[in-house]
Formats: C-alpha cells, sequence, structure tokens
C-alpha cells in the first residue's frame, strides 16, 4: 500500500469545498489514515517547497515567496491518503496543476480555472486547491514532514473486512 499527502489550500478551504474534494477520494476507495487543519510558518513551508520539492532550485526565489505567502494566508487542511497506487491514483483525481489545463471531472478541472501565465502577469500565486504528492519518494518526505507517526492511524473499511 502507498501513502501520499494532499494539501487543501487556503482557497479550497475559503470555498468550503473540503467535504466535496474529500468525498472524492474516498469514493476512489482510498483510506484516510491522517487529517488535519493547520496553520503551517514559514519554515515549515521552505522545507516543504524547497528541502523537498526544490522549488527554488527550479523555478526561483519569486515563484517560491508567492507559493509560501498562498499559503500562509489561511489555515490548510492536510491529509494522508493509504492505498493501492495511492499516488498516480490522486494525481489522476487532482488533475493537471495549471488548473486551465486539468481535464473536466478532475478537481482542478472542475473547480479552478486560472493559469500559469495569468497569474504570473498579475505576480500572484496559482490558486489551484490542492497539493498533491509528485511522486513515491516525495510522498514518503511529505507525509513525514507533515504528521507525526502517532497522528496516523491503522484501521480498514468496510470493504477491507469483506475481502479479509
Amino acid at each position: 500500500m502507498q501513502r501520499s499527502l494532499v494539501v487543501l489550500k487556503p482557497d479550497a478551504v475559503a470555498r468550503g469545498l473540503a467535504g466535496e474534494i474529500i468525498s472524492r477520494f474516498e469514493r476512489a476507495g482510498l483510506k484516510i489514515i491522517g487529517l488535519k487543519m493547520v496553520s503551517p510558518d514559514e519554515d515549515h513551508y521552505h522545507y516543504h517547497y524547497e528541502d523537498i520539492g526544490a522549488i527554488i532550485s527550479r523555478r526561483g526565489e519569486q515563484v517560491y515567496r508567492r507559493n509560501a505567502d498562498f499559503m500562509m494566508s489561511g489555515p490548510v487542511i492536510a491529509m494522508v491518503l493509504e492505498g493501492i497506487d495511492a499516488v498516480a491514483i490522486i494525481r489522476k483525481i487532482v488533475g493537471d496543476t495549471e488548473p486551465q489545463k486539468a481535464l473536466p471531472g478532475t478537481i482542478r478541472g472542475d473547480y479552478a480555472h486560472t493559469n500559469i501565465e495569468y497569474v504570473n502577469s498579475k505576480n500572484s500565486p496559482l490558486a489551484n486547491l490542492i497539493h498533491a504528492s509528485a511522486d513515491v519518494k516525495e510522498a514518503k518526505l511529505e507525509v513525514k514532514h507533515w504528521f507525526k507517526t502517532s497522528e496516523l492511524h491503522e484501521h480498514k473499511l468496510v470493504h477491507q473486512h469483506l475481502t479479509q
């Protein structure tokens, strides 16, 4: 079983989309093993975006700054989901990072509508509702960064009781 981090960004929380977004993962058969609302500080986001994601190294300080400031603009909901090929399944449900390119039926395709050129021209963050780990290696690092072991819970879903 794989585990992956998902973070509902401040725009998802402010728009009241948390329940709808979470239910999409549950309907896909993914199991929530950790869930919390938090307001991380600058150090937390720096580690997340640069030490794990290398955003400053890849895209520059300005992109990092916009993302970090946006993420600190309100609370976020962090969760750890578990399932077979969880990372790939979650990425598929979430949709393309750039909302304009996200397919209908994905979270970003259904609820976000901006694009990178527009936000860059306004020096704004890319409000795309959700963060999902990019790959299995990143997922392991992010889960460890966002959650203590004691905050992750082992349990069985109904269909797991029936098949074992």
